[in-house]
């Protein structure tokens, strides 16, 4: 056996980027000085929990983190997928937050992947579990995914702090993605959404709905948002509530927005007052700001929202060699990351120009033909 070459990268940025790439290009990782100059210098319990998680779906990858937390090794394996796995993403992030890299790389697994994840559900830092199903989901097919096998299940919500929420995602494997000419962005033909409330009234929702709907109701008439009350076991370990809405266009476009409310995590919120800490915004003004929110990201143009930018070039900078052509509004510094990570691992280079007549931004690249060489073929 030769000696293995790392790849030698510095700081904590773009770890998920980094993994997932680094795993799919089998690219040795070779990471210092992560974090080395904070009061708490190393990897953030989430981090960890996000190579535990890879972990368990791949087979043969090595993962070596010094004692201080400030350095990693990570040398990728296979990406195995699997049934009914469980995993426990931790309080420190929502499972938002593991959802995106986790998808990418089971798309490329020997086997299709089922695994039940828990944790939180809906927070305001990451995508909600709604928005993944509802908008993330949706835009995996103009890939080539088939729907068939391509699901995440809410079981329980769970809120920030303590979460206690799982959802059980399901993703069936690729051969290669389908390089995408996506430039018509449409026009919004509908609203749809959800309110979900967990040890709170109800009537926190019919709240939310009613402030949304007064913003929408002007604009078009077909808004549904629909109620996910939950109590008991499967409402979680915290209380909290919040709200996830797309605007679906007529040219098959999903623009997402969400947020949750919860009481805030201790240790985060040191400089706010307790008096402030114990006052939650209230569920007319969460309505109100989300669909104000919404209509900003539509405005920006784009046939996906900030928050899907990241993914959507990873999409196309894995697809077979072909030209991927895709409007977007205006670049995201996570979609600007991700891009560096692209060139970093993928040696990929994508020109982007504005187009005069909309304002919008028109996204031009090559994708890397890459290739599931390890898919079982049923």
């Amino acid at each position: 056996m030769g000696k293995t070459t790392y790849k030698k990268l510095k700081g904590s940025q773009n770890l998920r980027q980094r993994l997932v790439l680094s795993t799919l290009a089998s690219t040795p990782l070779l990471i210092e000085e992560i974090r080395a100059e904070d009061t708490w210098p190393g990897l953030r319990p989430h981090e960890v929990s996000l190579l535990h998680l890879i972990e368990k779906v791949c087979d043969d990858c090595i993962v070596e983190i010094n004692e201080t937390g400030t350095k990693l090794k990570y040398k990728p394996g296979t990406v195995m997928g699997g049934k009914n796995l469980v995993h426990d993403c931790g309080v420190s992030r929502s499972i938002g937050y593991f959802l995106e890299p986790l998808i990418l790389l089971a798309l490329f697994a020997k086997k299709p992947l089922s695994i039940r994840l828990k944790g939180i559900t809906n927070d305001s830092k990451d995508p909600c579990v709604d928005t993944f199903r509802s908008t993330t989901l949706p835009m995996l097919k103009r890939f080539g995914v088939p729907s068939e096998g391509l699901e995440l299940k809410i079981e329980s919500r769970g809120a920030p702090p303590h979460g206690g929420g799982e959802v059980i995602l399901t993703v069936p494997t690729v051969e290669k993605l389908t390089a995408v000419n996506w430039l018509d962005e449409g026009m919004v033909k509908r609203i749809r959404g959800v309110t979900f409330s967990a040890r709170v009234s109800s009537q926190f929702e019919n709240a939310m709905i009613r402030s949304t709907r007064g913003i929408f109701n002007s604009l078009l008439p077909d808004v549904h948002i629909f109620t996910d009350h939950k109590a008991g076991p499967q409402a979680g370990k915290s209380p909290g509530y919040g709200i996830s809405l797309v605007a679906e266009t007529t040219s098959g476009c999903f623009i997402s927005s969400d947020t949750a409310v919860s009481y805030a995590q201790l240790g985060e919120v040191g400089e706010i007052e307790d008096e402030e800490k114990r006052m939650l915004t209230p569920p007319e003004d969460v309505g109100e700001q989300i669909a104000s929110f919404l209509l900003e990201q539509i405005e920006q143009g784009g046939v996906v929202d900030l928050t899907h930018q990241g993914l959507l070039f990873l999409l196309c900078a894995l697809s077979e060699p072909d030209v991927s052509k895709v409007r977007i509004g205006k670049l995201s510094p996570y979609g600007i990351e991700t891009l560096k990570c692209i060139r970093e691992f993928l040696g990929l280079k994508f020109s982007i120009n504005q187009d005069p007549s909309t304002g919008t931004l028109i996204f031009l690249g090559m994708g890397c033909g890459y290739k599931n060489v390890s898919r079982k073929i049923s």
